[in-house]
């Protein structure tokens, strides 16, 4: 896996291979980047990432200059192995290492942007609760977004906040906006 973008662009980072994970590709992670580039200015937000993995997504963040990133997982290895990179990185990611329902049942952070990368082999009822429990409990600033990743074999379009689905090879990522 590689940085993309950023002050850290072209770092190439590498994972314990025992780590129970699928990081978004780069092709994927750069087409989702180019659309948040156009709306948003990675400064001035707050992330929130979710089933994180190895901080792919949130190392991405943290290249392109925001500052409030937290990184959630339920795995040991994977938030210790997020802690170690930022470190050597000089990034500023919080991690929690949490089951990702139960933090965002008791989550008293706001975020501009929540990126959720569950497992692909969630049912269809899983996958929304995340937007159920975001929405529910106001986890979202006024116009952020949260994103979820699944397979396309996933539809999330029929959940009240959804506003597209892009898809790059078998990976789609499912928009939804807090508009007030």
């Amino acid at each position: 896996m590689r940085i993309i973008s950023g002050t850290n662009k072209g770092k190439r980072l590498v994972a314990p291979k025992k780590l129970p994970v699928r990081p978004t590709t780069d092709m994927a992670k750069e087409a989702l980047f180019n659309i948040l580039n156009n709306t948003f200015q990675f400064s001035q937000l707050s992330i929130l990432d979710l089933f994180s993995g190895t901080g792919n997504i949130a190392y991405e963040f943290a290249s392109r200059g925001s500052k409030e990133i937290t990184a959630v997982d339920a795995n040991y290895d994977c938030v210790k192995f997020i802690k170690k990179t930022a470190q050597e990185l000089d990034f500023n990611i919080s991690t929690i290492k949490s089951d990702v329902f139960k933090f965002l049942e008791k989550a008293y952070v706001k975020a501009d942007i929540i990126f959720a990368d569950p497992p692909y082999d969630f049912e269809e009822p899983e996958f929304l609760k995340i937007p159920q429990i975001v929405f529910e409990k106001n986890l979202l600033n006024q116009n952020g977004q949260l994103i979820i990743e699944h397979s396309k074999h996933t539809n999330l379009s029929n959940f009240p906040n959804f506003i597209e689905a892009r898809r790059y090879g078998g990976s789609v990522f499912s928009f939804f906006e807090n508009v007030e």
